[in-house]
Parts: structure tokens; sequence; C-alpha cells
């Protein structure tokens, strides 16, 4: 009995740890929409597109080395939230800024053929 009351205690604690994992990635995919919606809108030039998903790839790397050991301890998803902030913040402000990629020169038209006249 004590052992299953142990289990279940321990399956609790687990939850939410198992929850902050999903919920750090789910902010990873917006995030990483977020930069792709702002090359796609001209809002991010390509070197400020590089720059973000560098920092991107960095919150990546630690919350793989975060899970290594196969749990994310609440020191180690303290210091993922604080980097994804970061991360935010940084989209937000290249997306903001008075930078922009420059718009594609749009194709010249087909100059106007006279109408045949008979």
């Amino acid at each position: 009995m004590k052992l299953g009351i142990t289990f279940l205690m321990a399956s609790l604690f687990m939850v939410p740890l198992a929850e902050a994992g999903r919920r750090v990635e789910r902010r990873e995919v917006r995030q990483h929409e977020r930069i792709h919606q702002g090359v796609a809108s001209g809002e991010l030039t390509k070197a400020e597109a590089r720059k973000l998903r560098k920092g991107q790839e960095r919150v990546e790397k630690a919350e793989n080395k975060a899970m290594a050991d196969g749990k994310m301890s609440p020191a180690e998803k303290a210091k993922i939230e604080k980097m994804q902030n970061h991360q935010s913040k940084e989209i937000y402000k290249l997306k903001h800024n008075e930078r922009t990629r420059a718009a594609q020169p749009a194709q010249p038209a087909e100059p106007a053929q006279p109408a045949e006249t008979h």
C-alpha cells in the first residue's frame, strides 16, 4: 500500500514537469513561426532572421541539455523560460524596428500590343 501511495505521489509530481516540457516546446514552435512570418512579410532582414534563428538554436541546445537526464528540474525550466523571454523580446524588437527587407522588384509588365484592326 505504501508503495502505491509513493508511486502516486511521484507521478503527480512528474505531471507538472512533463507539462512544462510541452509548454516549452509549444512556445518554441510559436517563436519559430513568428520569425518565419517576419521574413515572409519583409519585417525582418536576412541578417535579423539569422540572428534570431541562432538565438532559437541556443534555447534548443539548453533544452536538450536539460532533458539529457530525462527530466527538467525547476531551475533548468526557469533558465529556459528566461532565455525564451529574451528571444521573444528580440523577435518583437527586430520585427518592429525601422529596418525592413527590400521589397522584391515587381516583374515588368509586358508592353501592351496594339489591337489589330482590319
